[in-house]
Formats: C-alpha cells, structure tokens, sequence
C-alpha cells in the first residue's frame, strides 16, 4: 500500500493576495507505506544520532532557521554545511515520488473572477488523482495524510474528499478514486506534542529551500523552489515524530 504525504506552502486566501508570495503550493510526497514505517524512520534516526547525538528531536523550520530548540551548533558553518550535506543525501538515498501543485492567486482569480474554485480544493483535486494513477487499479491501494488545519477548513476537507468520491475529477471517475484510496487522514501535529512532550512543527517551504545545495545561504526563493521542494521533507516531518509512523489507517 501507498500513502501520500501532504503539505502546503502559502496562503489558500483568494480574498486577501500577498503581492509578495501570490502563489499557492500544495505539495505531497508518495511512498510505499511499510517503506515509510521501517526505511524511513530508521534513516531519520539514524541522521539524528550522527547529527545532534539523538532522536528526541524534531525537523521544524522555525528552529532549523532560527538555530534553536536543539539546533544551535547550526550556527556554526562548518557544523550547518555538514547538516545540508548529510540531509541532502537523505533525500538523495530515499525512494519516493514529489507530485506538487501551484496556483498563482492572481491569474487564478482574474481567469475565473467568482466561480474561482478554492485553490487548497482545486490542488487537492489534483494531487488525489495523480495519486490514484501512481496506486493503480489497487483496491485499498493508498491512503492519504494532510495536516488538520482548524474546523471549519477541516470541515471543507472533508467535504471536498467526499465530493471527490462522488464526483470524481476530469480524468478520474469517482468509483475509482473510492476503490482505490482507503481514506484521508487529517493529522493535528498538536497531539504528538502532548504525547510524546517533545517540540513539534513542520518543514515546509523555507526549510526546502535552506537544505537545497543551490540555496546555502538561508534567502528564500520563490515559487519554482516551492513547486518541487517543499514537497520533498514532508514525509521527514510527519515521520520526524518517534516511534509514531505516519497516521492510523482507516477506512472512511
């Protein structure tokens, strides 16, 4: 079986457009589930203890940039290029597939003015199709993990989910999508905080950029950097929690 990982960089807002990051980015990472418990936890680990000396921490952006939290020796330069290093060679060394979508707000509203479709929707019907092409006429052949994002937008997910099952998309009939996805798992991170007391967060745009070997020097780049790389850490971060592996299934 396959799960995809998702995440998301930018705002999803159609009413208020940051002319500085006008873009929307919805990412996602697809492994072979079992692949993603054992190989993928274990080479996390394994980064952690030649790194920091243990497994108790976690991959989150804010500390990473802001050398805290269990980061500090990145402020020391040779310390920080041997991270990226041995970072970018795990995303080298692991097997898994990046599918990303990205919606300029602006063109996207201009395009379509009112009947403009949510860009988290519409990236969401994207990725959910690619995805049930890469599982194949596999029944129960995937499962999918997205982050909760408060009720009322979880509310939205869900819905959008259960209108995909219902309606399908241009290119994937809906009684396939049902078939072969075994549910979408929306996964509040705040729990692994409570349970496991250790600091969590996510790995989303700015920390692609600092580990690409292009961009060493912390300046974000734009939205070519996110379409691809802020999908590649997703898995790390949702697997940066120990002993937790991705979600539970279930059938929904």
């Amino acid at each position: 079986m396959k799960v995809l990982f998702l995440d998301e960089s930018g705002d999803h807002n159609l009413s208020v457009i940051d002319p500085l990051y006008p873009v929307f980015v919805l990412g996602g990472v697809i492994m072979d589930y079992d692949y993603a418990c054992n190989e993928v936890a274990a080479a996390l680990d394994q980064f952690k203890m030649k790194m920091f000396g243990t497994k108790d921490i976690v991959l989150h952006t804010a500390d990473i940039a802001r050398n805290r939290a269990g980061f500090e020796r990145l402020k020391d330069k040779g310390f920080r290029e041997a991270f990226y290093v041995e970072m970018n060679a795990i995303m080298a060394g692991l097997n898994y597939q990046v599918v990303a979508c990205v919606i300029h707000k602006d063109v996207h509203l201009q395009r379509y003015g009112l009947a403009a479709v949510d860009p988290y929707m519409l990236s969401l019907d994207i990725l959910v199709e690619r995805f049930c092409l890469d599982v194949g006429p596999v029944t129960n052949g995937g499962v999918i993990v997205a982050e909760t994002r408060g009720s009322t937008l979880d509310r939205g997910i869900e819905l959008a989910w259960l209108n995909l099952k219902i309606q399908g998309t241009r290119f994937m009939q809906a009684t396939n999508i049902e078939r072969r996805v075994r549910g979408l798992h929306l996964r509040d991170k705040r729990e692994y905080r409570r349970a496991t007391t250790r600091r969590s967060g996510r790995v989303t745009h700015r920390a692609m950029c600092l580990a690409s070997p292009e961009n060493r020097t912390g300046t974000l780049s734009k939205a070519s950097c996110g379409a691809v790389q802020a999908a590649e850490l997703t898995a790390l971060d949702w697997l940066s929690y120990p002993k937790e592996g991705p979600a539970p299934l279930r059938s929904d």
